[in-house]
């Protein structure tokens, strides 16, 4: 029986600090919303209509490892927000499209999504990039971790509805609204460490700059390459 047999939708918030302790860091914040689903599906139709309805400053785009290495399961991905100015496109074309792609690779890999599945599954990933966005380390690294914890939680189901009724009403969002019993203390921090303990699908950042492996790769299949 296949693991991926319906539609299955998943989401991924990963944020913290900024590196110099002056709050969270809604620049470079990661929030993807995901649907993924077998071929025949709606899964497959939503896929072809991002792909092919292009419209100003809202784009699809396929995922890929590097040039002409597209990923499986396919995967397009499509920003939530208006691209603005060249600088954001890039870093959607660059850093979040390798953490998007690397994510769903990896869970191919860990079995997550089985991989006789694999060339017969479509998966749409909506990507958040802010016109501010800074640091390129941590939209790759981030949207990575997002995805990551989007694939398995829709792979596995979750959240249960039974399970939302227990805590929904004690849980805290780290850009809520602040109400009155919130006020003496920082929501953020309480939500983030939520966030934590419910995802242990966050990975840790990796030591090998992509960037410089991809050159390298391509200057071996092309010696033209400068």
């Amino acid at each position: 029986m296949a693991v991926i047999d319906r539609v299955l939708v998943g989401e991924g918030l990963v944020i913290e600090d900024r590196p110099d302790g002056s709050g969270l860091d809604l620049k470079n914040v990661a929030h993807i919303d995901l649907v993924m689903g077998p071929r025949g599906s709606a899964a497959e139709d939503a896929f072809c209509r991002t792909l092919t309805d292009q419209k100003e400053g809202v784009n699809g785009l396929l995922a890929i490892i590097a040039p002409n290495m597209m990923v499986k399961p396919n995967t397009v991905m499509f920003n939530k927000v208006t691209l603005r100015n060249t600088k954001q496109s890039l870093q959607m074309f660059g850093p979040a499209q390798r953490g998007i792609s690397m994510a769903v690779m990896d869970c191919v890999a860990d079995g997550t999504i089985p991989v006789e599945e694999a060339d017969d599954i479509f998966i749409c990933v909506g990507v958040f990039i802010d016109k501010n966005a800074d640091m390129d380390d941590r939209i790759q690294d981030w949207n990575y971790e997002a995805t990551k914890i989007a694939i398995k939680n829709a792979v596995a189901r979750e959240p249960k509805a039974a399970d939302l009724l227990k805590i929904y009403k004690d849980s805290t969002h780290p850009f809520a609204a602040r109400s009155k019993e919130d006020r003496n203390r920082r929501v953020a921090d309480a939500a983030i460490s939520e966030l934590k303990e419910r995802n242990p699908f966050m990975a840790t950042p990796r030591a090998v700059d992509p960037a410089d492996v991809a050159v390298n790769q391509m200057k071996d299949r092309n010696p033209n390459t400068k």
